[in-house]
């Protein structure tokens, strides 16, 4: 295998103490690379402003940081409990030079999702980009063990949202604006202890290439981005000490991602630089094939 991890990526996550949900960067051990030190823009998004689900942490956060560096002013969403990792994205964003939105809530609540983007454009004028980023994970061991409240949550967070959100958003968008939805890996390789998980990112997948044809003629760009095994506080919450330490060592790449390498997949879907794609689901994934 190869590894072409940067000398200051980790590849491994020894001794990474195990979270409840919903997880928090400020209490990793092993701090993910959001591209704090090494993101650089080129004006790609000057002047649009952009609503981040799940902006707090992770890829979230990088994405975040990407689009102010980019020119965008942010407005992202995230739980009450995260308010402590929103507090230090918001930092980054200003540091940036660009506004930044924080609007906690749950977005399983349908309500919350329209005020989302009411907010979103009445505080800082407009909408240009929605990114469909947040998500809920959940783990089974077999069928019997599969929570009937936990499945409705995940569809309520991961699909369900998606949907709100885009028709909230519609009225707001113009001809150049994009949606980017973020599916996973998960929805092609399907673990066995991650059924429901999986299912939703499947239907993120079609629910994606769905929007696309619908918003086509209006102008409007709809894509995903798939993750592979990246390194967010999702995963002490959903593995064991044992599974963190070989984290993405069965991809092709030998090593699990950071935040930071899945921004400028967000940054190119949602510029002019990616004027012709829609539809699509763009693999970061370390290798794993997804189509």
């Amino acid at each position: 295998m190869t590894n072409d991890a940067p000398a200051d990526r980790p590849t491994s996550f020894p001794d990474e103490p195990h979270q409840p949900r919903p997880g928090l960067t400020t209490l990793m051990r092993t701090k993910p690379d959001h591209g704090e030190e090494s993101y650089v823009g080129k004006g790609l998004l000057t002047d649009k402003v952009a609503l981040i689900t799940g902006g707090d942490s992770g890829i979230g956060r990088a994405v975040a940081i990407a689009y102010a560096r980019e020119g965008a002013d942010v407005a992202i969403s995230y739980l009450e409990a995260e308010q402590v990792d929103a507090e230090e994205t918001r930092a980054w964003v200003e540091k940036a030079g660009r506004r930044c939105l924080l609007l906690p809530g749950d977005i399983r609540d349908r309500d919350h999702c329209a005020q989302l983007v009411e907010r979103t454009v009445g505080d800082l004028g407009a909408l240009d980009i929605l990114v469909n980023n947040a998500a809920a994970q959940t783990i089974n061991q077999g069928i019997e063990t599969i929570d009937d409240d936990d499945m409705q949550g995940a569809f309520a967070a991961n699909v369900f949202a998606m949907i709100r959100l885009a028709k909230a958003a519609r009225p707001h968008l113009k001809p150049g604006s994009a949606i980017v939805n973020t599916t996973s890996e998960q929805a092609k390789v399907a673990t066995e202890s991650m059924v429901v998980y999986a299912a939703t990112k499947g239907a993120i997948s079609s629910l994606t290439v769905g929007l696309s044809n619908l918003l086509a003629a209006d102008g409007i760009r709809v894509n995903a981005v798939a993750p592979g095994p990246i390194w967010t506080p999702i995963q002490p919450i959903a593995k064991s000490p044992e599974e963190l330490e070989t984290l993405g060592h069965d991809t092709p790449l030998g090593r699990a991602g950071q935040p930071a390498e899945l921004a400028p997949a967000y940054v190119l879907l949602a510029s002019a630089e990616g004027s012709y794609m829609s539809g699509n689901v763009v693999a970061v994934t370390g290798g794993v094939p997804v189509s």
